[in-house]
């Protein structure tokens, strides 16, 4: 009775084994090679889904279908013009020939060796072919203060650009990419990620550059002196023709007024002299005497007349 029991469950692993042995799923990123005792058996699956393949002796090679990066050291290069710089590089690369990638570089691991290699090697030719300037620089604009940090050498503000930075980074993709090619391997892009000089001469560079600074700093504040200067004579010549005016034109209104009083008393004189001397005599009155004042006059004084009449 456990015997014909055991049958059937044995069989039913064995056809779970199998199974799972033959079916494989490929995701919408993925790419597979099929081998069968290592060799590469049919097209590779590039489609997502449920597969099947000969169980046991058929063994499954999941690629990346996506855009890798691949990130170099960096490495000590002289340029055309004996500067020895620190370069580095990265990259993005794509595996095109999942068949051609697996029969010659295996896997990711291998890949990234290779692009080592030869981005590494085709780099250092291209360095080697050209000056630091044409490495640091794309046009010949013309720099202000804020694109001094750009620089790693005040000497070549006096250069004049031919390749470019642009240029030289595109013949080295180019040219890696005509050799990875051989690897079932598309090179994407190649950028340079940083260029410094080498630590003995970073120190002059540094010092030389600080340098420059300074003397631009220099010359910003004698021109601001030189400005401020101006922007001064200009507040004291414009205060100067304001007061002037203004004291113009304060004379002007108060000859207006002083005409116009004249005109007032010249007319009131006219209506009645003898009131207007009265007026103008109380005025000197009050102008002239007070609590304290002991004033001497003969009764035949004009200024004495109009106290003849008080009692």
């Amino acid at each position: 009775m456990k015997a014909r029991m055991t049958i059937p469950v044995i069989a039913a692993l064995i056809i779970l084994i199998t199974l799972s042995s033959g079916l494989y799923i490929v995701d919408e990123v993925q790419q597979v090679i099929i081998t069968r005792f290592g060799k590469p058996v049919g097209q590779p699956v590039v489609e997502a889904g449920l597969h099947w393949k000969t169980p046991f002796i058929e063994k499954t090679h999941y690629f990346d279908k996506r855009i890798l990066a691949w990130d170099g050291d960096p490495n000590q290069i002289p340029t055309k013009d004996k500067k020895y710089i620190w370069i580095d590089m990265t990259a993005r690369w794509q595996i095109k020939d999942p068949l051609l990638f697996l029969q010659t570089v295996g896997n990711e691991t291998g890949a990234h060796s290779r692009l080592d290699d030869i981005v590494d090697a085709v780099t250092r030719d291209y360095v080697s072919d050209n000056i630091l300037f044409e490495l640091v620089r794309n046009s010949n604009r013309e720099l202000d203060f804020s694109d001094m940090e750009l620089l790693v050498d005040s000497t070549v503000v006096a250069e004049t650009v031919e390749t470019g930075r642009a240029k030289i980074v595109t013949e080295i993709l180019n040219e890696a990419r005509k050799i990875v090619a051989q690897y079932g391997i598309d090179l994407v892009d190649v950028r340079i990620k940083r260029i410094n000089y080498v630590e003995e001469v970073r120190k002059r560079v540094y010092e030389r550059m600080i340098s420059e600074r300074k003397r631009i700093a220099e010359r910003y504040r004698s021109e601001g002196q030189g400005q401020r200067a101006e922007i001064e004579g200009k507040r004291e010549r414009e205060l100067q023709r304001i007061r002037s005016e203004a004291y113009q034109k304060a004379r002007e209104i108060h000859g207006r007024a002083d005409a116009e009083a004249t005109r007032i008393y010249a007319e009131a004189y006219n209506r009645d002299p003898e009131f207007y001397s009265f007026l103008k005599t109380l005025q000197t009155y009050e102008e002239t005497v007070d609590s304290t004042t002991v004033i001497l006059l003969t009764t035949k004084s004009e200024y004495f007349k109009y106290l003849k009449g008080i009692k």
